[in-house]
């Protein structure tokens, strides 16, 4: 009987030290496994990282924020209607006008022999070769100065005061015939094709003297 009683002992004690030898190796190579928290905790320390924060655009200056573009500017104020005039001040404004560019006229007349002029009741013709022949002539009906360009073709002027308005003196603005449908002076029209330049701030001044003081 002592002799299975030995055996029963060392078969029990290999046992033992073979599961001592299980969990042993079991613990070596089974890596340990995270906690959640510890997982949300390191995801959160990343995130902090590679967290860009927004940084405003540098100036020229240090610690300065990049200047803003300016507001753009209100667009110039499109003549869409002429001046309000009766029949005697445009007779007289347009007059006035024709007067005055006969004699620019004129005297572009004698400074070159290929020019020829001709006025009369209130229709101007101007033959300026290589160009050719420039007709301008009164309409009083519309109250108007219709021009007729061989480069720029026809036109039809109104009288327009600039800087009269509502709000500012009667008379306080420089008067010009203007083309209503692109706003063209028929002033600056002149000086680029004819080459004639007329004093309208000139004429403009005369103009209010005789309307302030007929008497004069």
């Amino acid at each position: 009987m002592a002799a299975p009683s030995a055996t029963r002992i060392l078969r029990h004690a290999s046992r033992t030290a073979s599961r001592g030898l299980t969990r042993r190796y079991q613990t070596t190579q089974t890596p340990a496994i995270a906690r959640p928290s510890a997982v949300r905790t390191s995801i959160a320390s990343q995130a902090r990282c590679f967290s860009i924060s927004a940084r405003r655009p540098a100036g020229l200056m240090p610690d300065t924020a990049e200047p803003q573009p300016p507001a753009s500017e209100p667009h110039d104020h499109k003549i869409t209607s002429p001046t309000e005039v009766n029949d005697e001040e445009y007779h007289e404004h347009a007059d006035r006008y024709m007067e005055r560019l006969n004699e620019k006229a004129e005297a572009l007349q004698e400074s070159r022999a290929d020019v020829e002029v001709e006025y009369s009741a209130g229709v101007m013709s101007i033959t300026l070769p290589p160009n050719g022949v420039y007709i301008i002539n009164k309409q009083p009906p519309n109250k108007q100065i219709w021009f007729a360009s061989p480069l720029s073709g026809p036109k039809r002027f109104d009288w327009v005061v600039a800087g009269e308005s509502m709000h500012q003196k009667q008379g306080g603005g420089a008067g010009d015939w203007i083309y209503l449908r692109d706003g063209t002076s028929m002033t600056d029209l002149l000086r680029r094709e004819v080459g004639i330049s007329l004093d309208i701030d000139g004429e403009a001044e005369a103009i209010k003297k005789i309307s302030l003081d007929p008497s004069e």
